[in-house]
């Protein structure tokens, strides 16, 4: 037997301490250190076993404690101290380890540790525990096997039998080689390309003619073979050692002997296989994480296309092509109405002529009354053959809106994984669906509440034609701010108006309808136009909200004989343009105050006269302030657009002159625009 021997304390030449993660990066960080402090004292003799043993005890305790790792490495003239603590309470082995089962998950790295160590030892504290190990220069090492004493030290003998010391010497490079892939190597390889590394490793250091891999991932399908080596025989003498994998995975490699194995077959090949079993999870770990942020991703941008859309029917269309192909091979949104009848609304499959297929099946009686029994309550139901998939509901805010049925994708079952986005998705597209429905249900209402701020028709007369063009800035939810009215008095005559009112929205609207009801009730009423917008202000300034008014222009029109008096009343509006029989222009009117800012109305009447063939012609600031970049279409364009539209139809004129607005850009209108002519199509003398 050979006495291995404690070291004395010496004086320390160099030293490094640092704390690293439980990561798989750690072994690597701490092998530099040790790496960094060897090179520093001139101990590079000591660099491969003082490498290999580091990374065992790093390594066991990134995988079995799970904690953040102190390690501490100190040099001296004789040799090196590495201490690797990690802070999980426990023990961490026998003191004085045995070689371990084929099934066991720890204790190699000590194995390994008490045949290449001068010494070594274990220390506890509340806290956590610590292994340390000392490699000594090989003179003082080989007086340490020899038993002979260092000056007065103390030495701690351990016996070892002298034919196993002479095997570790001539095995120590061979082992470290079969342990040990380089970083670089390792990040060039695929985990299949990895395990058959190191198997051809295993087989190469110790001498089995072939070997294999196998690897079951619990699915059911069996084990398969990730790698194989050599020479693969059926003989009886085999030797098999368990992959010390965590579920889902379970796996062994099998060495296949010429002739009965030496012991250490068993030993090498174990610890061969916990560095397979490394690679494993941490391919494990990366694929899942790669997933998970795929799948992050992948909810992210369906998340956001849904949110897009705010029309129903494109919501209920973009939710099964979102699914398919990545999450089945096909999908079918159903629709629950107010009565929990069931419809199908919109079916994708991967292969467009399978289509038709598909909704016959879906409209089969037992799959049919499956997809409409689901219970909003158990999340994803599987779906019976043929039809192979999950139903899920789509409830949002506590109400079923349908139900997402998604077929297997081709070639596998749903993984649980696949459920949980299935899931996540169901809930992103049920809150799509309803936040659609709730816009389209608003933007009905607007358009229903703009629609009763105009006339439902314009009134007919012999010889005077009125023409309008509404263009809406606003779009959905919005309810706009300009508004135009004709009314026919009693008596003969007309009244005419078009206005802005200040913002836009449900306010805006309120007081569209406040002004135009008063307006009426006001000329109704036989009030002169001035004292009309007087009582018109003077109600815009009892309202409690500030920032309520309008800009008018207001008309009241009879005929005598074939001509049209106009009395026209601008309140802070646009001038209207006089377009004359023959292509000329002018503005008419005089600016006063708008309605609802001050006490005191200036109101100014102005009276003009359209002959036969004239028109005028009001508009809101919005038609002057169509931009095109930063050019406005301004009153010039206006001018431009209506003389060569004199003596035609009010309606022609009205329509020519808003399709010269909308044309004038491409850009969407950023302004309420209203159009509204008034013609005297009387003939002319002599005609």
């Amino acid at each position: 037997m050979v006495a291995v021997r404690e070291t004395p304390v010496v004086s320390v030449r160099a030293h490094r301490q640092l704390r690293l993660p439980a990561s798989h990066r750690s072994p690597a960080a701490a092998r530099a250190v040790v790496r960094e402090v060897l090179a520093e004292v001139g101990l590079t003799d000591l660099m491969d076993e003082a490498l290999l043993l580091t990374t065992e005890l790093a390594t066991n305790g990134v995988i079995h404690a799970g904690t953040d790792l102190d390690v501490n490495v100190a040099a001296d003239d004789r040799g090196v101290t590495v201490t690797v603590t990690d802070f999980r309470s426990g023990p961490i082995g026998p003191a004085t380890p045995v070689p371990p089962d084929e099934g066991a998950e720890h204790g190699r790295g000590l194995l390994l540790v008490d045949q290449f160590a001068s010494s070594w030892g274990i220390s506890h504290d509340p806290d956590g525990k610590g292994v340390w190990f000392r490699l000594e220069v090989p003179s003082t090492a080989a007086r340490a096997l020899t038993g002979e004493k260092r000056g007065d030290a103390p030495a701690v003998v351990t016996e070892v039998p002298e034919d196993d010391v002479a095997a570790i010497a001539r095995t120590a490079e061979r082992v470290s080689w079969l342990i040990h892939i380089g970083d670089e190597l390792r990040t060039k390889l695929t985990l299949p390309q990895l395990i058959s590394e190191m198997l051809l490793r295993l087989c190469e250091v110790i001498g089995a003619p072939g070997g294999v891999v196998y690897l079951d991932t619990a699915d059911g399908s069996g084990p398969a073979v990730v790698a194989k080596h050599g020479n693969i025989t059926s003989g009886d003498t085999m030797v098999s050692v368990a992959l010390p994998v965590h579920r889902p995975y379970s796996g062994r490699v099998e060495l296949f002997p010429d002739s009965d194995p030496p012991p250490y077959w068993t030993s090498l090949a174990a610890l061969s296989a916990d560095r397979m079993a490394l690679a494993i999870e941490t391919d494990r770990v990366t694929g899942s994480d790669r997933r998970r942020r795929g799948w992050l991703t992948f909810l992210a941008e369906a998340g956001e296309l849904l949110a897009q859309s705010l029309d129903v029917n494109l919501t209920l269309a973009l939710v099964p092509q979102i699914m398919v192909p990545r999450l089945g091979e096909w999908c079918a949104v159903h629709t629950v109405d107010e009565w929990g009848n069931t419809e199908l609304a919109a079916a994708v499959h991967a292969s467009e002529s399978s289509l038709p297929r598909l909704r016959q099946r879906l409209a089969e009686p037992e799959l049919a009354a499956r997809i409409r029994g689901v219970d909003v309550h158990a999340g994803a139901v599987p779906l019976p053959p043929p039809a192979e998939g999950v139903v899920i509901p789509l409830v949002a805010r506590g109400t079923v809106l349908g139900v997402l049925a998604v077929g297997r994708p081709v070639g596998r079952t749903h993984s649980r994984d696949d459920i949980t986005i299935l899931e996540d998705a169901a809930r992103r597209a049920a809150l799509a669906i309803d936040n659609a429905r709730i816009h389209s249900e608003r933007a009905e209402i607007a358009r229903d509440f703009q629609q009763s701020l105009l006339p439902s028709a314009l009134p007919k007369a012999k010889g005077l034609a009125f023409a309008a063009e509404y263009i809406p800035a606003a779009t959905g939810t919005e309810v706009d701010g300009d508004f135009y009215d004709v009314l026919e008095l009693e008596g003969g005559g007309y009244f005419v108006s078009i206005g802005d009112v200040c913002g836009k929205g449900a306010r805006a609207g309120a007081v569209t309808g406040l002004v135009r009801d008063v307006l009426r009730v006001m000329t109704r009423d036989h009030r002169p136009l001035p004292r009309t917008l007087e009582l018109l202000n003077q109600t815009l300034l009892e309202q409690s909200t500030e920032g309520r008014y309008a800009t008018l222009a207001t008309a009241t029109v009879t005929r005598d004989d074939a001509n049209l008096d106009i009395e026209l009343v601008l309140s802070g509006h646009e001038r209207p343009l006089l377009l004359h029989r023959e292509g000329k222009c002018e503005y008419v009117g005089a600016l006063g105050t708008a309605v609802g800012l001050l006490p005191k109305l200036a109101v100014n009447p102005v009276k003009c006269t359209l002959l036969p063939g004239d028109a005028l012609v009001f508009y809101t600031d919005g038609v002057t302030e169509r931009r095109d970049g930063s050019k406005l279409f301004g009153h010039a364009n206006i001018c431009r657009s209506l003389r060569p539209l004199a003596g035609y139809p009010a309606n022609v004129i009205a329509a020519k002159l808003r399709s010269a607005v909308i044309n004038y850009s491409d850009e969407d209108p950023r302004d309420d625009m209203a159009v509204l002519v008034l013609a005297n199509e009387a003939p002319l003398s002599g005609g």
